[in-house]
This record gives structure tokens, C-alpha cells and sequence, in this order.
């Protein structure tokens, strides 16, 4: 069974989780980077406020993430879709046509809350979740709607901006999305929830991942390339100064990493369902690990193009090996509560590491030695994981 039959057999439900992490693109960060100064022009904020409310509003989604994604694991999956829709279209209208600038950014809050925050976590742990045999196919293709929305949105609005404002491109696309979602929460193969929530003041039942050594040993390995990506993003003028290159050849490499997803969308869900995610986890940075050496060693346009194509086809096959390896320790019916705990983490960790890295290159550090610091990162997260995947796949095998 492949790609060909999944598709087939079950395009109902992956049609849910593909739009689910499609609809993510309005609160991602390359999203709303496009509007990033009409919006700060409306709330009446300079550059350098806009970065810092920001960040504020980034960790308070990431909170709200981490208390509320695990409601999945109880709440049906379509009222949960309705209810974040709903959330996600309140938020646009709030950032949009507030006339204070208060009530603009609790709608940008909104807005990361419900696109980066749930509607990634809704779409991957319902695949995740509800296939077993092909569960890294489907993580695959379900990752595919994040890529176009990268991929298809920058240019589309680029076009439109010649006839549109930026508010009503925002109404647009909510209008278009809302449209997509109403046949499938009309008609649409929706799972039931796994379980039922707790009684009030009844401890849960299920893991509380802070609490598991397990968690904090794999989460390093996970976090790594959020991190270091968001870094190379965030700095691509100090990367590209250091390393002997220009932002033109860096634009360009930004491509080839979007294509270099999609072979590592589609390779690693297959072999996570072929090889398992225990050895695939200790496998899969090794492209980003090798694009990390040439660009300290060589630099030049080599190294910007090495760390984008090595970096992209890392985190095309991440989401269908995290997801596989989070249900293979915890169980399928706890993915709600495990998943929203990693994102959260990512949320906090990658609002942290651009500060982190500023001062690094504040103080004087060549980006080859952040670099290397980054590469030290790897070595290290791959490391810690080592223990915890040897038991595990010990378990599989006894």
C-alpha cells in the first residue's frame, strides 16, 4: 500500500489535516512578515515595537497551546475545527478593523494562537492519530499544505497587493478558507474523539510530558531544527555577509529549500512506515548536519545553498518522524496532550533563540562560529536522544 492507494482509500480525512495545516499559513511568521509594516503602520508601532509585541503575543499563544491543545484528545475533532475557525476569523477581523491598537494585537495574538498553534496541531495529530500502517505516508502528504501555503501564498500576494489593500487580501483568504472548510464540517469523515476528559479536580489519567525524563531527553533532538532555522532566517544578512554570500543568492536557496521538502516530505513518510521512526530519529538531521559542515568549512554561496537544501529536506521529513515517534512512546490516544506540549516548547524555543543569537553576533561571534555552535547543538540533541531510542526500540524488538 502507498501514496496511490492512501489517497484513494482515505482523501476524505486527508483532505482535513492537508487544509488544516494550509489554513496555518495565516499565522505563520512568513504570513504575516508580509505585512509586517502596514500592520505596524494601523497599530501605530515602530519596527522595533512591532518585533517585541510580537514575541510577547508569540509565547502567550504558545501558553495558550499548551493548556488548550490537549483538549483534542476529548473534544470532537470537528467541533474543535469550528471552534478554532471560529477563533481564527475573529482574530483577522480584530487585527483588521480595530481602531485600537490594543485590540489589534490581541487579534494578532489570536491569529498565531489559532494558525501556527492549533490548526498545525489539529492537522498533524489527527493524522498521526488515525492511521496506523501508513501513519508516515499520511504525516508526509498531510505535511504538503503547509509547503504550498510557503510555496503558492508569497507570489500570490505579491500579485494581488497591485489591486487589493492588505486588509482586504486578509478578508480574501479567510472568505476562501472558510469556504473550503464548510463541506468538510458539513460532510466530512470526522474521527471520534479517543477518549473523555477528566472530572474537575480528578488528576489526569494520561502522561504529563514535563514531568516525563523521556520528554526532555528526545526534546532537544526535535527542537533543533526550529531553532536554528528561525535563527538563519531571522540573521540571513549577518549569515550572508560572513559566509561571502548575498541575499540574492539566498533568495534563491529559499526556493531550493522549499523544493527539497517535498522529497523529504514524501521519502521520509515512506520510510518511517518501512524502517520504523526509532531509526529514522537517528538519521534524519544528517542532511542538515553535513549542509552545517560545508558552510563552515567552504562558506560562499555553497555554504547559504547547502545549509537551505540541507535544512529543507530535514524539515520535510521531521513532522512524519516526531509525530510516528511521539505515538510509539506515548500511544495514539495521548497524541493530543504530548503534541501541543513539543509545540509549545518550539513556540517558546524559537521566540528565545533569535535573542540568544543577537547577542552571540553582538558580541562579536562570526557567523561560522555560530555555526559551529549550532552544529554543537545537533551533535549534542542527537546525543541526549541516543538512550531513550536504544530502550525503544528494545521494547519494539522484546
Amino acid at each position: 500500500m502507498g501514496y496511490r492507494t492512501l489517497l484513494r482509500d482515505h482523501r476524505g480525512l486527508l483532505g482535513i489535516c492537508f487544509l488544516a495545516l494550509f489554513t496555518s499559513s495565516l499565522g505563520q511568521s512568513f504570513f504575516i512578515g508580509l505585512f509586517q509594516a502596514p500592520i505596524s503602520e494601523r497599530l501605530g508601532l515602530t519596527p522595533g515595537q512591532f518585533g517585541s509585541a510580537y514575541a510577547v503575543v508569540t509565547l502567550i499563544a504558545g501558553f495558550a497551546v499548551l493548556r488548550l491543545g490537549p483538549s483534542l484528545d476529548w473534544v470532537p475533532p470537528r467541533r474543535f475545527t469550528l471552534s478554532v475557525m471560529a477563533t481564527l476569523v475573529t482574530g483577522v477581523l480584530l487585527l483588521t478593523l480595530s481602531p485600537w491598537w490594543w485590540l489589534g494585537l490581541l487579534g494578532l495574538g489570536l491569529v498565531r494562537f489559532c494558525g501556527q498553534g492549533m490548526m498545525t496541531h489539529l492537522g498533524n495529530t489527527l493524522a498521526g492519530r488515525e492511521f496506523v500502517a501508513l501513519r508516515g505516508r499520511a504525516l508526509g502528504l498531510t505535511s504538503l499544505g503547509m509547503m504550498l501555503g510557503e510555496t503558492l501564498l508569497p507570489p500570490l500576494i505579491a500579485a494581488l497587493l497591485v489591486w487589493l489593500g492588505w486588509r482586504e487580501l486578509w478578508w480574501l483568504f479567510v472568505l476562501v478558507l472558510a469556504g473550503c472548510w464548510l463541506p468538510l464540517l458539513l460532510r466530512g469523515p470526522w474521527p471520534a474523539a479517543p477518549g473523555q476528559r477528566h472530572a474537575r479536580g480528578q488528576r489526569p489519567n494520561g502522561p504529563r510530558p514535563f514531568r516525563d525524563p523521556r520528554f526532555w531527553r528526545l526534546l532537544p533532538l526535535l527542537m533543533m531544527l526550529p531553532i536554528t532555522m528561525t535563527g538563519l532566517f531571522i540573521y540571513q544578512a549577518a549569515m550572508t555577509r560572513d559566509l561571502g554570500s548575498t541575499l540574492g543568492i539566498y533568495a534563491l536557496a529559499l526556493t531550493g529549500m522549499g523544493l527539497a521538502k517535498l522529497p523529504g516530505a514524501l521519502l521520509g513518510g515512506r520510510f518511517v512506515d518501512r524502517l520504523g521512526p526509532i531509526r529514522l530519529a537517528r538519521l534524519y538531521l544528517l542532511p542538515y548536519a553535513l549542509a552545517l559542515l560545508v558552510a563552515i568549512v567552504f562558506g560562499g554561496h555553497l555554504g547559504v545553498w547547502a545549509l537551505m537544501v540541507g535544512g529543507g529536506l530535514a524539515m520535510g521529513s521531521q513532522e512524519s518522524i516526531a509525530t510516528s515517534l511521539l505515538v510509539r512512546i506515548w500511544g495514539a490516544e495521548h497524541l493530543g496532550t504530548v503534541r501541543a506540549t513539543l509545540s509549545a516548547s518550539m513556540v517558546f524555543a524559537t521566540g528565545l533563540a533569535p535573542a540568544v543569537l543577537g547577542v552571540a553576533l553582538d558580541l562579536g561571534a562570526n557567523f561560522s562560529q555560530v555555526l559551529a555552535g549550532m552544529l554543537a547543538f545537533l551533535a549534542f540533541g542527537w546525543w541526549l536522544a541516543q538512550g531513550l531510542l536504544r530502550d525503544q526500540a528494545t521494547v519494539r524488538s522484546g
